[in-house]
């Protein structure tokens, strides 16, 4: 009596498909999670905004990326439910659906990834500042920060790729 499970598994299966897998969809989550807690932890600073400040008033460039995390997180969350409870049936619209999520947030990642890099290099001139003086852990934080999201867009990116493979071989 033989198991058919281990021709069925994961380890077997083409790598657009490994792309479905709860594991991946996990990472998108763990990985935007941790700029979502990583942002979240520091002090806001909109350094390179500072000089600024006496013309105009500058809207948080941190509110974007903290924006852009959390609803990856919840909508990976949701997509991954949707996907693990078996909702999509295997269809083109769901192929279609999955291509443009990850397309979007592939987008706003980039974006904030950017935005975020920005405000750290500019944090960098102002931890070792004697005027405003934020604290290196602050800048530490952000640096992590900015290369998980960096990775996270990355992830979001290929997965859009093999989703747009897989929305054209339906």
């Amino acid at each position: 009596m033989y198991n058919t499970d281990l021709i069925c598994s994961s380890v077997l299966t083409p790598f657009p498909d490994v792309l479905d897998q709860l594991d991946l969809m996990d990472a998108f989550r763990v990985f935007g999670g941790l700029v979502w807690i990583l942002v979240a932890s520091t002090h806001v600073s909109m350094a390179s905004f500072l000089e600024l400040t006496l013309i105009m008033t500058v809207p948080n460039p941190q509110g974007w990326v903290m924006f852009v995390s959390v609803f990856c997180f919840v909508m990976t969350f949701l997509w991954l439910i949707i996907f693990a409870c078996g909702g999509h049936k295997n269809s083109s619209g769901w192929a279609t659906a999955d291509f443009l999520y990850h397309l979007i947030a592939a987008v706003f990642y980039l974006s904030a990834s950017v935005i975020l890099a920005n405000e750290t290099i500019a944090m960098k001139v102002w931890t070792s500042s004697t005027v405003i003086g934020y604290p290196f852990k602050y800048y530490q934080i952000d640096i992590a920060a900015v290369v998980f999201s960096f990775i996270a867009t990355l992830l979001y990116f290929i997965h859009c790729i093999f989703s747009a493979m897989r929305w054209k071989s339906f």
